[in-house]
Order: C-alpha cells, then sequence, then structure tokens
C-alpha cells in the first residue's frame, strides 16, 4: 500500500460527533458518517451514516455545534451494532480524517480492528497552505472554493450542513482529492506524504 499511487489506493473517509464531555465524564459518539472510494476520483463513492445511542444526554455545548440532541438519538442504534457496517466501509481502505484523533479514539471500542493506514488531512493542508489563518476543515474546503463540491458529493440535503459527521467525512475526502489535483500529486505514494500518515 506505501508503494500505490494515491489515485489508485481505496480511501474510506470517517468522522464522528460526539455527546460531548465534562468533568469525570467519558465522551460517546452520537453520529457517524463514512465515505468510501475505490480508487481516489472515482465517480461512485458509498456512503454510510448512522446516529448512535448514547448512555448520557447530548450536553448543550456539544449540540449547539452539531444540531444533534438526546431526543433525535431515542431510536439509534447501539454503537457495538453498527460493527459489521463500520467493519465493511473501512476493512481494506486508507482511513481518512481532518485530525482524526477522536475518529481514532472512539474505534478503539472494536479492539484488534486493523485499521489504517491512517491520512491526516489537517496536516495535508497545513503543508500545502501554510498561510491560511484558519485550518479547520470549513474554512480550508471554503478557501479553496470546493464546499459546493462536498455538497454534491453528499448528495442530500439533510446532511448538508458543517459538523454533520457525513457531511464532515466527504469533506474530508475531497479536500484530499483537491489537493492531490492542485499539486499534481496523482502518482505521489503514502511514503511520500509520510507527514500525514500514522498507523491505526
Amino acid at each position: 500500500m506505501k508503494h500505490t499511487a494515491l489515485e489508485d489506493l481505496s480511501w474510506a473517509a470517517i468522522d464522528f460527533e460526539s455527546a460531548g464531555t465534562a468533568p469525570g465524564e467519558t465522551d460517546c459518539p452520537v453520529q457517524i458518517g463514512i465515505v468510501r472510494v475505490e480508487g481516489l476520483f472515482s465517480e461512485t463513492p458509498r456512503l454510510f451514516t448512522s446516529y448512535i445511542a448514547c448512555n448520557r444526554p447530548v450536553r448543550w455545548s456539544a449540540a449547539r455545534v452539531h444540531g444533534i440532541t438526546t431526543d433525535m438519538l431515542r431510536d439509534a442504534p447501539a454503537y457495538a451494532s453498527l460493527w459489521p457496517q463500520i467493519r465493511d466501509m473501512l476493512r481494506g481502505a486508507v482511513v481518512l480524517g481532518h485530525n482524526p484523533a477522536t475518529e481514532k479514539r472512539f474505534l478503539r471500542s472494536f479492539p484488534g480492528h486493523g485499521f489504517g493506514p491512517w491520512v491526516d488531512t489537517l496536516a495535508l493542508a497545513r503543508q500545502a497552505a501554510p498561510d491560511l489563518p484558519d485550518h479547520s476543515l470549513s474554512c480550508v474546503c471554503e478557501a479553496l472554493g470546493i464546499t459546493d463540491t462536498v455538497t454534491a458529493l453528499v448528495n442530500d440535503s439533510t446532511h448538508a450542513r458543517w459538523h454533520d459527521a457525513l457531511y464532515d467525512a466527504a469533506a474530508s475526502l475531497q479536500l484530499l482529492r483537491t489537493l492531490v489535483s492542485a499539486l499534481s500529486m496523482h502518482r505521489t505514494t503514502l511514503q511520500d506524504i509520510a507527514f500525514a500518515v500514522s498507523d491505526s
């Protein structure tokens, strides 16, 4: 995989939204979004998203960011029950996220999953556009003029907003596509961008 060109790899961009924390609490996921392509520029992405049941209320500070409330999770499936879909979407792909520490942490609920390697689009964006005042996912995408392309990739008005897990996953994928195209990195390998690559 390390020596395969970026455009020829399978990619799975992932994002979680969480319930938020207070001192002494452990955070839990409340939404997952995954966008998978077999080849970076494939025009037929597979999309997966779900709300996730949480054993405590969503904190107000978190709901203010992503818009997900405790009531919206009333009939949501348990996180463990989503394992077959998550495994199917991530297996055999390079996993992509924008500063994916939270995604890695939540996936540790499934020990020994073996997903990865991971590519961090935040690290790529900082390297490619160091002069941007803000490298958050939304600001980078808007600065590059690709927000409409992200919306088209999701193709579902329900999820067409920042901090929706599916939308943010799609944005990570579209950001990678844009950077690879703009910098003529199609035949670049993971080894060539080692600064943005990590293990599971």
